[in-house]
């Protein structure tokens, strides 16, 4: 018996249908797709979702849909979830129904804390029993950051920033390649959010470890070990030094987008956006003395798998 799980986020939509494994993991993937919809696009200055913006993510929703037929999961053992563009935006219940009319999906919207949670289930269901001991799980997506602190799969606190790669490109990257103006306003903005969530720790302490997943650090991981095939496998608990992480950073800020996308591990729609995340990366590990990020593959989406699958009928 298959479940289903759909993480909407505010640039990248991904589908995750599997069966429920004894083995290493609690899925057995039997089908995994992914698209660059960057539905968040343009959020930032108007408030709303583009009708672009929205058309791309409607065509994602249809080829899901599909998929979704064709192995026969059922719409009950099928969760799709929006994040912070859609709960952001105006017309995002506007949204919501038109996807259900148009594909048949459903979407519940979820908050920053449910996103959070179901995050650090997706991660610690992978992640090495040591690094979880003890980490800051931060999750960088289109149109927020949401920052676990966690003790395994105890949630110590949590906070979701608006924070996103999307908000910053448009706000703050303004040439190509990225000139140090630019990079040092994005770090400074960065910043300015990591106060905040500092300040939200009661004892004003980081955990031992720097845990990163979702795009920006799966693709940095991807290109550090120079895989030419991503896997996810290679992935999960690789740990990048402070020096490679630098080295890696002054490679990417030298190159234009076309540059960037001509990169293997680079896909097609993240090569701009890339840029904003190494600078969240980078105010993290300076502001907190980080001396590696620790990357992991499975995160909101193998969460939201592992609530469909809690509903077994």
């Amino acid at each position: 018996m298959s479940y289903a799980s759909i993480d909407s986020g505010s640039n990248t939509f991904r589908l995750l249908i599997a069966e429920p494994s004894s083995r290493s993991k609690p899925w057995h993937i039997v089908h995994y797709g992914h698209c660059i919809t960057r539905l968040g696009e343009g959020l930032h200055h108007t408030g709303q979702l583009s009708e672009a913006g929205m058309l791309r993510a409607i065509a994602a929703y249809r080829e899901f849909a599909e998929a979704l037929a064709t192995y026969d999961v059922k719409p009950e053992h099928t969760l799709a979830c929006a994040t912070a563009a859609v709960r952001e935006a105006s017309n995002g219940a506007e949204f919501v129904a038109r996807v259900k009319q148009e594909t048949g999906i459903q979407i519940q919207i979820i908050d920053g804390d449910t996103e959070a949670a179901w995050s650090l289930k997706g991660a610690c269901a992978v992640l090495d029993e040591e690094i979880a001991s003890d980490m800051l799980l931060f999750d960088i997506g289109g149109g927020s950051t949401e920052f676990i602190r966690a003790r395994g799969a105890t949630q110590r606190d949590a906070i979701s920033r608006k924070l996103g790669v999307v908000k910053l490109f448009e706000a703050h990257l303004h040439s190509d390649p990225p000139s140090p103006d630019d990079y040092r306003a994005v770090m400074a903005a960065a910043d300015e959010h990591l106060a905040v969530v500092e300040n939200s720790w009661p004892d004003r302490k980081p955990p031992r470890y720097m845990v990163g997943t979702a795009g920006t650090v799966t693709t940095l991981a991807a290109t550090e070990l120079g895989l030419t095939a991503y896997d996810a496998e290679k992935i999960n608990n690789h740990r990048m030094s402070r020096a490679s992480f630098f080295a890696l950073r002054d490679r990417l800020l030298a190159l234009t987008q076309e540059q960037l996308a001509a990169i293997p591990n680079i896909e097609a729609g993240r090569a701009d956006l890339i840029i904003a995340g190494l600078a969240i990366i980078e105010a993290m590990m300076l502001r907190w003395n980080y001396d590696e990020l620790v990357a992991v593959d499975a995160s909101l989406l193998e969460g939201i798998w592992l609530k469909a699958s809690e509903h077994k009928t």
